[in-house]
């Protein structure tokens, strides 16, 4: 097991190494968000322990550059800011969990733990399919670089579709994806909202796979 800590404050960053260590991990160091970047790119990291006030690009930074460049190694942030926004902006930005110093050490290593047991899944802050890109913590959609203006079912199917591209997804699927069993007239909600998202994106967009549901095209070359 190969960690990655970075942390700019050499007192705590050794402390982090040694236990770790004596947990039989093996443990590289880094202090500032460029090394950070450098490091984490080039190795395959089981886990990112990451502080987020860094000298250079911030942890918020190096996090949303990781996830740009396709590293998903799980990744844990450590941060004095203990507020709300701060947490949300955190796990926004690609981390997986978030711990506020001062910490227990028994605390991290069980969310270590956890996060190896998860594993690194592909799971981009933003999802990008051919020339679609959808934020989901500010719920933009953009389609060739315009913004387009979406319902929250709308973008919600849309969500859904876009995390499984080129899959085919079946009604019960989405349903259960968008709406939950409160919702009355569930009979042809699919139909409709599919033809709502293809008047605004383009109707070849959305494929109907007949008896099978429905798949969010990949290329304009699939058409």
């Amino acid at each position: 097991m190969r960690v990655l800590v970075v942390e700019d404050e050499p007192k705590l960053a050794g402390l982090l190494r040694q236990g770790l260590r004596r947990r039989g991990m093996g443990v590289d160091l880094a202090a500032t968000g460029e090394e950070a970047l450098t490091r984490a790119s080039a190795t395959d990291y089981d886990l990112i322990v990451l502080d987020v006030m860094l000298p250079g690009p911030d942890g918020f930074e190096v996090c949303r550059r990781l996830r740009a460049a396709e590293v998903w190694s799980p990744t844990l942030m450590l941060t004095a800011l203990d507020d709300v926004e701060d947490r949300i902006r955190g796990l926004d930005s690609g981390a997986d969990d978030y711990l506020p110093k001062p910490f227990s050490f028994e605390e991290l290593l069980a969310r270590i733990r956890a996060l190896l047991r998860r594993g690194a899944p592909r799971r981009p802050a933003i999802l990008e399919v051919a020339d679609l890109r959808l934020d989901p913590a500010s719920h933009r959609v953009w389609r060739a670089g315009r913004e387009l203006s979406l319902t929250p079912r709308e973008f919600a199917l849309l969500e859904a579709l876009m995390r499984q591209p080129g899959q085919v997804l079946s009604k019960f699927e989405l349903l259960e994806h968008v709406w939950d069993d409160s919702y009355e007239n569930r009979s042809n909600v699919i139909e409709v909202y599919v033809g709502y998202l293809r008047e605004k994106l383009d109707r070849g967009a959305i494929e109907t796979v007949r008896g099978a549901g429905y798949r969010l095209r990949t290329s304009h070359d699939d058409r």
